[in-house]
């Protein structure tokens, strides 16, 4: 990884910011990762320390990987909605309070002075499972974030849908009770009941514990009845939102990531069961729902994708 080799190769290199953490990632257009480094984000602390903090991470793969700023030809930056992909804004995410209007594209070509882009996380993803991972060979399917928050990358027709201003695929905003745990900003939204975020408040609401997703997962597996209670009102939940999905855009696959990918016996066949009741048979019949072929590469191999979307036809 630190050899000298390295210098004489063509590299691009991925930002993945997210409300969790965030992550630099050498790589190159095969999608071979030779380096990374990442960190908290804890988003308190502000865009601007951050970006710092993103900064000293590529000075630091540049210099334990004895490259030179010219080695890096291309990079690409995965982040959270909303955002201007055109514009290389980052328009204050949910989970990134105060990124109002951060030229991140525009700093980032200053300090590599290479091409940048910059792209909704959720498509990101989709973009990488479709070209690398577990959607491969299809020409409509949906990705679905399901951490943090809960969004949707499109591909239609063989093309990735981002909709009139990047605001296409925010599933999470749906409303799929009048009532349940808040997510994004709204009281039984899909990401609500099927986040990392949405499934702790939803732990503390109905159950009165102040508990992570991952150690709610982790009292479920040793048997708790309330945490599986919990689990169960989610899966129901996500059966539902993803049965809307199957009606509304027809995919091929629907994959995900995150939670589902990691937990996916609390989940499959209960939220199989949903859709077969709620989705319409012709729909559902022609749906695989998968979990991420890339796992916890995907971040990674997303924010690579981004850097090279233009040759990858997207």
């Amino acid at each position: 990884m630190k050899s000298n080799h390295l210098k004489f190769k063509k590299f691009i290199l991925g930002l993945d910011i997210g409300g969790t953490k965030c992550a630099v990632v050498l790589g190159d257009k095969k999608m071979r990762i030779y380096d990374r480094l990442s960190f908290s984000t804890r988003p308190q602390r502000g865009w601007k320390r951050i970006w710092k903090q993103l900064f000293a991470s590529i000075d630091e793969i540049i210099l334990r990987n004895h490259l030179k700023p010219a080695s890096i030809y291309k990079a690409g930056i995965s982040c959270g909605g909303p955002l201007d992909s055109r514009r290389g804004l980052i328009l204050s995410p949910p989970n990134l309070p105060g990124w109002d209007k951060v030229p991140i594209v525009k700093m980032l070509q200053k300090k590599l002075h290479c091409p940048v882009r910059l792209e909704n996380d959720a498509n990101a993803c989709a973009v990488a499972e479709w070209k690398f991972g577990a959607g491969r060979g299809c020409r409509n399917l949906v990705f679905l974030t399901f951490g943090t928050g809960l969004g949707a990358g499109l591909i239609l027709n063989g093309r990735l849908y981002r909709g009139a201003n990047d605001m296409a695929g925010e599933a999470g905003h749906i409303r799929l009770a009048m009532d349940g745990p808040m997510g994004y900003g709204k009281k039984g939204s899909f990401e609500g009941f099927c986040s990392g975020g949405g499934i702790a408040r939803m732990a503390k609401r109905d159950g009165g514990q102040t508990i992570s997703a991952k150690e709610l997962f982790e009292a479920a597996s040793r048997g708790d009845k309330v945490s599986r209670r919990i689990l169960e009102k989610s899966v129901g939940y996500l059966g539902l939102g993803l049965s809307i999905l199957i009606d509304l855009l027809n995919p091929e696959r629907i994959i995900l990531g995150g939670i589902y990918y990691r937990n996916e016996k609390f989940f499959r066949s209960a939220a199989l069961k949903v859709i077969r009741q709620e989705a319409l048979a012709r729909s559902r019949s022609v749906c695989q729902i998968l979990p991420s072929g890339l796992g916890e590469k995907i971040g990674d191999i997303a924010s690579l994708s981004v850097a090279l979307m233009d040759e990858l036809d997207v």
